[in-house]
């Protein structure tokens, strides 16, 4: 027989719908969720990262940026700087910032002290709190921002004290223009003149700063062009270069890194919620089981079927996604709008065709994908075995719809790791969750054959319950996919969030020392130590020199000509902390070589992170050169260490030979662990006795970690919670696609004398015999996913709070039996009549 055409049946598709589709529901909330979760997150990271690349050269506060540390450029370089456009030379210090220290507040506070030229800002503007635009500084005058304004109770027109230096508040910073450019800081931010910078004599030999050197480039002048012929130049010089479409790389790759593992749960969230849409488009298909069949009495081919059917589906999918498209475009705006003063920056009202377009894309291939299987049991079944599926559901499906399916997942995998940043990070993602579904797919066919094998109880609810499992038409499949995806997402979750909390709660305060203290004069020692002994007898200080260093060759070749750096050599890039030591540093074990002799004096040697020589694959006897200002030390590696970065002391990759850095101009650096009661007392005294001193108080360290842990957990409990809004519309879609099976048992069963409450006993021991069953492969799916994430994405450690683990666990069983449980209410009303006349 000759199929209908497509227009035909559009006709006969679209009567069908103008009943309403009331079984198609879930098909539109599972795909409404699952696009509105990706196009929200691709728009917002694309937006953040838009903004910042728009805005590049107000960020960076120049063209390109030349960064230099522990020194300033020459009167040579800054006439080669000059040469090549409009010069602003910036100089940025750590440094202790000292008020009247009366009405409660401390007497000194941590600042990020910046010293500008009248050249600055080349790019943007910087605003101050009264509405006026910066001018140019008197040495003696100093902008502050609100933070360190209300820390140490000043306002304008009153004075704070750096180093040697007195200053008078010309204002409050309302916005600084290339604040992001500058990276993360440890204190409130404060502005002074170049001259007034020198006026601290904070800037001595050795003292931990940063010069940086933004160009205004002349007319023609490529950034990314002029960055390398400076590099070409400058081979050794140890500089860091930016330019202004990479003005701030971290801040990039962070949001981007994490729009990607968001992005990845949404996707995932998507696919769990494609099992809804095939359970939507199966209960849909079970109401519609007489039309199909009576279709087919009249003639309509298995094409028919199928074209009608897959353009009812279609149509609402492509409203569920047109929606969810909406809703992803809209609610960047309102997430910016609430969590501006998280962001790096501000972006702007726009559209973001790509990631809307990539979120249709996967909506309409898992749609697809999980709407044929049970479409075509549909199309391929003749009328009379259509009229008995409500007692026999034993059809599969055809090569060519399996087929289909096949093609469909291959091109979601395909999109996934495609548009990805890390391919291979989102292929492994997409093959757990693939794996996961496979897994709980086969438990729950075992579970059915198994509860069709066992002897049946003796208790009428218990064997109802058990029959429920294996019976005709029964959903146990689905329902165990259903079940363990939402529990395995609430233990993910748990320890995710228990692991976050962990790495700051537990692991740093029970190592990390009181106070960190930086740039004390090298030949003052002893003096540190006597102020500290006098404060503090019973504080343990470790004293170290530090300066800065780069890895500029090892193994033979030069960092500069490497066309690529190796996966993990992050400590390639730029300046390092350099330090040297006649014994084995605190924090560290020997693991290879030997360490030097005390009295060593011969040629530079050098101990080196193992975790870097590997990356590197070079050992001991091997070489390595490092510019340290600007003077390039050949070393040969002595010994390896392994690194025991969680003491939050002062750990290095690279610690020389004393004979091969003491002549060098550096300072020294020192942790002190304390009673907290010495806290305020020693910090008052280093002051008083070493003005330059900057001392960082660990207890704050931590409360930005923990900011900054919070908001990371916030974004993926966020996320998530899709996932398992998803796993529940599973669940959700489980129950109404058995809805006719058990509308004739609840009515047969009330017919031969059972009450609504025996029933539903019966079903929640059903359920709870699944989530019984599920509850240690759900912890351990959960566990997996959770480690992975916290070790292998974020590289934190591993710290679960188990019992909270298992309590969640316990409470996310309770909340999906209870929503099967609601999902069975409506059946207690079924008539008996209504009930079979559906049959």
């Amino acid at each position: 027989m000759t199929p209908l055409g497509w227009a035909a049946c559009w006709r006969i598709a679209r009567r069908d719908l103008h009943a309403g589709f009331r079984g198609l529901r879930l098909l539109f909330v599972c795909l409404l969720l699952g696009v509105t979760t990706l196009a929200a997150i691709g728009s917002l990271t694309a937006s953040i990262t838009a903004e910042l690349a728009a805005r590049g050269r107000v960020i960076l506060g120049g063209d390109i940026e030349i960064a230099m540390t522990q020194r300033e450029a020459s009167a040579a370089e800054k006439a080669e700087f000059g040469k090549l456009g409009r010069l602003s030379d910036t100089v940025r210090t750590r440094a202790m910032a000292r008020g009247p220290g009366t009405g409660g507040a401390p007497p000194a506070v941590l600042t990020e002290l910046k010293g500008v030229d009248t050249a600055y800002p080349l790019y943007g503007t910087l605003r101050l709190a009264d509405g006026t635009t910066y001018k140019p500084l008197a040495p003696g005058e100093i902008l502050i921002d609100q933070a360190l304004s209300d820390r140490l109770l000043v306002r304008p027109g009153g004075t704070l004290r750096y180093g040697e230096a007195e200053f008078r508040i010309r204002g409050l910073i309302a916005e600084e223009p290339d604040r992001v450019g500058e990276g993360f800081t440890l204190g409130p931010v404060a502005i002074v003149s170049l001259e007034g910078l020198r006026r601290t004599q904070l800037l001595q030999p050795g003292s931990l700063f940063e010069s940086k050197y933004r160009l205004r480039l002349s007319a023609g002048r490529d950034p990314a062009e002029t960055v390398d012929t400076l590099e070409a130049r400058h081979p050794s010089a140890g500089w860091e270069y930016k330019d202004r479409d990479r003005a701030a790389p971290g801040a990039s790759r962070f949001f981007e890194r994490m729009g990607q593992f968001l992005s990845l749960i949404g996707l995932a969230a998507l696919v769990i919620a494609g099992i809804g849409v095939s359970n939507g488009v199966a209960s849909y298909l079970t109401l519609k089981r007489g039309g199909i069949a009576t279709l087919k009495i009249l003639g309509a081919t298995s094409v028919d079927i199928a074209r009608i059917y897959l353009m009812q589906i279609g149509a609402v999918a492509l409203l569920a996604i047109g929606c969810g498209l909406v809703l992803g475009a809209i609610l960047p705006i309102a997430i910016v709008t609430l969590a501006q003063d998280l962001l790096p920056v501000r972006p702007g009202i726009a559209v973001y065709p790509l990631p809307l377009a990539t979120s249709a894309a996967y909506g309409a291939l898992i749609a697809l994908a999980f709407a044929l299987p049970p479409l075509a049991r549909a199309r391929t079944l003749p009328a009379a075995a259509l009229f008995r599926a409500a007692v026999d559901d034993a059809a599969g499906i055809d090569r060519r719809t399996l087929g289909w399916v096949a093609l469909l997942a291959a091109l979601v995998v395909a999109l996934a790791t495609g548009t990805a940043r890390e391919p291979l990070f989102a292929a492994v993602v997409l093959a757990s969750v693939g794996a996961v579904l496979v897994l709980l797919l086969g438990i729950g066919w075992a579970i059915r054959r198994v509860s069709q094998r066992l002897p049946r109880p003796k208790r009428p609810l218990l064997r109802l319950a058990l029959a429920n499992l294996h019976r005709p038409g029964a959903q146990t499949v689905a329902l165990v996919i259903a079940l363990g995806l939402a529990l395995t997402l609430f233990v993910t979750l748990a320890g995710i969030e228990t692991s976050l909390n962990a790495e700051i709660t537990r692991t740093v305060p029970e190592k990390a020392p009181n106070q960190f203290v930086l740039d004390i004069p090298s030949g003052e020692r002893a003096r540190f130590e006597g102020v500290i002994r006098r404060e503090a007898p019973e504080a343990e200080m470790n004293i170290v020199p530090s300066m800065r260093g780069t890895i500029v060759a090892y193994g033979g070749q030069r960092v500069a000509d490497l066309a690529e750096l190796p996966e993990g050599a992050w400590f390639l890039r730029g300046e390092r902390g350099v330090t040297y030591s006649d014994s084995l540093p605190q924090g560290s074990e020997l693991v290879e070589g030997r360490w030097w002799p005390k009295d060593y004096a011969g040629p530079p040697l050098v101990s080196l992170d193992r975790e870097a020589a590997t990356i590197m694959k070079v050992g001991v006897g091997d070489t390595l050169t490092v510019s340290v200002l600007g003077r390039e030390i050949e070393a040969r590696i002595a010994s390896l260490r392994e690194v025991h970065w969680d003491t939050m002391g002062f750990n290095y990759i690279l610690v020389f030979s004393p004979s091969a850095l003491a002549g060098a101009p550096h300072s020294l650096t020192a942790t002190i662990s304390m009673d907290k009661s010495h806290d305020g007392p020693v910090s008052r005294a280093l002051l008083a006795a070493f003005p330059s001193a900057s001392i960082i108080a660990v207890s704050e360290v931590i409360g930005q970690v923990r900011t900054i842990l919070d908001q990371m957990a916030t974004a993926i409990l966020l996320s998530a919670s899709v996932a398992i809004l998803a796993g529940i519309a599973v669940l959700v879609g489980a129950i109404a696609a058995s809805r006719q099976a058990r509308s004739y048992d609840s009515v047969i069963l009330k017919t031969l004398g059972a009450t609504r409450g025996q029933i539903l006993t019966a079903q929640a021991m059903e359920y709870g015999l699944l989530a019984a069953l599920l509850a240690s492969v759900s912890l351990g799916l959960g566990i997996a996913a959770a480690w992975y994430v916290i070790v292998r994405v974020f590289e934190f450690g591993w710290a679960p709070d188990w019992w909270a683990v298992l309590g969640t666990l316990g409470a996310g069983a309770v909340l999906t039996l209870g929503i099967g449980l609601l999902g069975s209410l409506p059946l207690m009303s079924v008539r008996p009549a209504q009930a079979l006349r559906r049959l």
